[in-house]
């Protein structure tokens, strides 16, 4: 059992900068792979960033990538996103997710992801 819990969200002006948290607990093999999710109004949940927590091995969708960072902080069980040159298209509730690992950590589908957080939502103004 892997419980997950988000903080960090907030409204930020267009250019601005968010850091999100993922406090993890549980399993250790069943959070192997953790990642990063959102999901805007009417759209599907996709994939933002990746991250094996054991090599730290990192993936980004292309969306984000050069201006998210994901990291880990493994003597807290935390997860990280650095958001920075944020975009009114990044607004969206964000999900920390996790789930063992298989051949690869990219996130290709949220329907990989067993364990979830409630979200925290993040609105960028232009």
């Amino acid at each position: 059992q892997v419980q997950l819990v988000e903080s960090g969200g907030g409204s930020v002006q267009g250019g601005g900068s968010l850091r999100l948290s993922c406090a993890a607990s549980g399993d250790t093999y069943s959070r192997n792979c953790m990642a990063w999710f959102r999901q805007a109004p009417g759209k599907e949940r996709e994939g933002v960033a990746g991250i094996y927590t054991a090599g730290g091995i990192t993936y980004y969708a292309d969306s984000v990538k050069g201006r998210f960072t994901i990291s880990q902080d493994n003597a807290k069980n935390t997860l990280y996103l650095q958001m920075n040159s944020l975009k009114p298209e990044d607004t969206a509730m964000y999900y920390c997710a996790a789930r063992p690992r298989r051949s690869t950590c990219y996130f290709y589908t949220a329907l990989q992801y067993n364990s979830w957080g409630q979200g925290t939502q993040v609105t960028v103004s232009s």
